[in-house]
C-alpha cells in the first residue's frame, strides 16, 4: 500500500508532532471524507506500507526528526515551491527559505528521494508567463542538484476559483505551449528531469516527460524496491500513479493558498485546526460515540525477493 500523508492537508508543516506520534504508536485513524461517521484504522507497519509519501510546502518543522519515520519505512518526498508570494500563498515560506530547507532535507534523505513540485502554474496580471520563466530559471539553477525531478501542472479552472481568485485569467493552449517550451529549455540547460502529471497534453517535443508523480518506476529507482507485476490503478481518470490511501482531513490546512482544492473555506479550515490534538489518533478532534471504526484493508505490492530496503 502507498500512504499519501499530504494529499488532504499539509501534515508536515502543521501537524508534524501528530504525524510522528502516529508512526511511533503504529496506527492512525482517518475519517471517510464521504461518510464521516466511518473511521478507518490504518496500521503503520512496514510489512504492509510499501512507501510513505510526504507532500509539503515546508519541511522545517519535521527536519530534525524525519529519520524517525525514514529509518523504518521507504519514504519519498514531494516539496512544493512555486513562484507565488503571500498574496496567493499567505502562510507559505519565501522562495529563499524554501530552497534552504529543501537543500537541508536532501542532505538527510538524498536528492533521489525528492520531487520538486512547481504547481499549479496559474496566470494573473502579476504572475505572467515571463515572471514564471524567470522564477523557474532561478529555482532550477539552485535546486537541480538536490532533487530527483520537477513536476508541474497547469491550474484547473474550477468554479471555486472564480470566487477565491477573481484576478485569475484562463491559461490558453498557446500560453501552455509557451510555458512548456520555456520550462523545457530551462530544464534541459540545467540537466533537470521535468515532467507533467495527469495531463492530456503532450509536451515531449520540449523534452518534458509525461508520467505520474507516484509511479512504481519512480519509487523503484529512488528507493531500490521492486513491485509485483500487478496492475496499478490511479486514484482518478487519466492518472498514471499507483493507487494510494490518504490520511487526515480536508478543510484543515492553515496555509490559505487561494487555489487550494482541499479547503472549501479558509475560515472553516482555521476553525477545524483549533480542534487538533497531537495526542489523538485522529487529525481533528477525537472519536465520537456514534463513530464506527473499521480496519482498512492493507496489502503490500512489493516483491519481497527483489526489495533492497533494509
Amino acid at each position: 500500500m502507498i500512504l499519501n500523508t499530504g494529499g488532504r492537508t499539509d501534515t508536515v508543516q502543521y501537524y508534524s508532532e501528530w504525524l510522528l506520534n502516529r508512526f511511533q504508536e503504529g496506527y492512525v485513524l482517518s475519517r471517510n471524507p464521504l461518510f464521516p461517521e466511518i473511521v478507518n484504522r490504518i496500521e503503520l507497519n512496514p510489512e504492509t506500507l510499501d512507501v510513505v509519501v510526504f507532500c509539503s510546502k515546508d519541511y522545517s518543522p519535521i527536519l530534525t526528526r524525519v529519520h524517525e519515520i525514514s529509518d523504518r519505512f521507504n519514504c519519498y518526498y514531494h516539496y512544493t515551491i512555486t513562484a507565488y508570494g503571500m498574496d496567493i500563498e499567505p502562510r507559505v515560506p519565501s522562495i529563499d527559505d524554501s530552497i534552504r530547507t529543501l537543500k537541508a532535507l536532501a542532505a538527510q534523505v538524498g536528492p533521489e528521494k525528492i520531487a520538486w513540485r512547481y504547481d499549479p502554474v496559474l496566470l494573473t496580471e502579476k504572475y505572467t508567463i515571463e515572471r514564471h520563466l524567470e522564477t523557474f530559471d532561478r529555482m532550477a539553477r539552485e535546486l537541480t542538484p538536490y532533487v530527483d525531478r520537477c513536476i508541474f501542472s497547469f491550474v484547473e479552472m474550477y468554479k471555486k476559483l472564480e470566487v477565491n481568485m477573481p484576478e485569475l485569467r484562463p491559461v490558453s493552449e498557446q500560453d501552455k505551449l509557451t510555458l512548456a517550451q520555456g520550462m523545457g529549455t530551462i530544464a534541459r540547460k540545467n540537466g533537470l528531469y521535468l515532467q507533467t502529471c495527469a495531463t492530456k497534453e503532450d509536451y515531449e517535443p520540449f523534452g518534458i516527460h509525461r508520467s505520474g508523480c507516484m509511479t512504481a518506476e519512480i519509487f523503484s529507482n529512488a528507493l531500490g524496491i521492486h513491485f509485483k507485476k500487478t496492475p496499478h490503478q490511479g486514484n482518478r481518470a487519466g492518472c498514471l500513479c499507483m493507487e494510494s490511501r490518504g490520511l487526515g482531513d480536508y478543510n484543515s490546512c492553515p496555509n490559505g493558498c487561494r487555489y487550494c482544492y482541499a479547503n472549501k473555506d479558509h475560515a472553516k479550515a482555521m476553525q477545524n485546526y483549533l480542534t487538533h490534538d497531537p495526542k489523538s489518533p485522529l487529525l481533528l478532534g477525537h472519536l465520537l460515540p456514534t463513530d464506527t471504526v473499521k480496519p482498512l484493508k492493507q496489502e503490500s505490492f512489493l516483491s519481497k525477493e527483489l526489495s533492497l530496503f533494509g
